[in-house]
């Protein structure tokens, strides 16, 4: 407190207006935060962030759920760290820090946000990898916990959500290679209780029903997301008596993979078989052929996920007015070479001229 009574009388301005300042408070002029900041920076003064932490009853920071190891979900993913990056953008114009907190694979979910809760180790919480069913979720409803899911749950509750289209890529996946002439489309989906695997499956079997063409369960390869499951996937699709002339993949990486084990077979991708991908990733544009994809800036998620649970924190609404999110983000095309098989009406599988 010192420290800003010497702050305050320097500048000739009230202690109140100099906490303002350094806590980043919006109703400080851009001119008076800047004198305060200037004049911290001369002093040498850094707020004690600890003690403010036990005044308010907060720790000035957010945390990310992430499960599997920091960094990576496979071997070359890089989905997160884009993620990350617009969350910290959004945090830092609040002075607020973004912890990561990865939960092992080995680790309960529900006991992992169990034990983040009983520490008291953040504000606020984003949550990935959300199930269809998600025990998390009623966790931190139950205890009133502000955060927001990456990702649609059927779990009930009032609390804030993004997700990607997962439902739309796998119809627009499925009417592109329609348009081909494939009838026999395959689908690869995660083997876990991730959410997002539902939601894409029942966008792949609402675009056959558009076109009256049957699900055959056959027809959906369950697998890890990862470039072992792509090559799973490979695997299961070789060893079929009607093998599939086109297939759809929910997790990019899984491409890698699948590549692999086709051509191992003699089975080349784009040529012998269609293959349309999920995001693009810097990887799958240097796969050979290029891999049919959709994109969307990692950055921008961050941010509306930030923003998002902002929003529903009662320190932050003001600056957030949007209320209770519920969004799904729409993804781009990125046509590649892995998807120019069409199938001609005599069931050869061809390439367009």
């Amino acid at each position: 407190m010192k420290g800003i009574k010497r702050l305050a009388q320097d500048l000739n301005i009230s202690i109140g207006t100099v906490s303002r300042a350094l806590n980043g408070k919006s109703d400080v002029s851009q001119e008076t935060r800047a004198r305060v900041m200037e004049a911290a920076a001369a002093m040498g003064y850094v707020p004690n962030q600890a003690g403010r932490s036990l005044r308010k009853g907060n720790t000035n920071a957010i945390g990310f759920i992430y499960e599997g190891e920091v960094g990576t979900t496979g071997h070359g993913d890089t989905f997160f760290l884009g993620v990350f990056s617009g969350v910290q953008d959004v945090l830092s114009r609040h002075h607020l820090d973004l912890v990561v907190l990865p939960c092992p694979r080995d680790d309960d979910p529900t006991e992992h946000v169990r034990r983040i809760m009983a520490r008291r180790m953040v504000d606020g919480l984003i949550v990935s990898a959300t199930r269809r069913k998600d025990s998390r979720i009623e966790l931190l409803n139950r205890a009133g916990i502000p955060f927001v899911a990456l990702g649609r749950s059927s779990t009930p509750g009032t609390y804030p959500w993004l997700d990607l289209d997962f439902a739309g890529v796998a119809g627009q996946a499925t009417d592109r290679m329609v348009a081909a002439g494939h009838r026999r489309i395959a689908v690869a989906v995660p083997s876990n209780d991730v959410n997002l695997g539902f939601v894409y499956l029942e966008g792949y079997k609402q675009a056959l029903a558009r076109h009256g063409i049957a699900f055959d369960p056959e027809l959906v390869l369950r697998v890890a997301s990862s470039e072992e499951g792509g090559y799973q996937a490979g695997h299961e699709l070789l060893s079929m008596d009607n093998r599939p002339t086109a297939v759809l993949l929910i997790y990019e990486l899984m491409a890698i993979g699948l590549y692999r084990r086709l051509n191992e077979a003699g089975v080349r991708p784009g040529r012998d078989v269609a293959v349309v991908g999920f995001r693009e990733s810097s990887l799958s544009r240097f796969l050979s052929p290029t891999l049919t994809s959709y994109r969307i800036s990692l950055r921008s998620v961050g941010v509306m996920l930030a923003e998002a649970l902002l929003a529903s924190m009662p320190d932050y609404a003001e600056h957030y007015p949007m209320g209770l999110v519920h969004r799904v983000l729409p993804l781009e095309l990125v046509e590649g070479e892995s998807d120019t098989t069409f199938v001609s009406a005599a069931g050869r599988r061809e390439r367009d001229p």
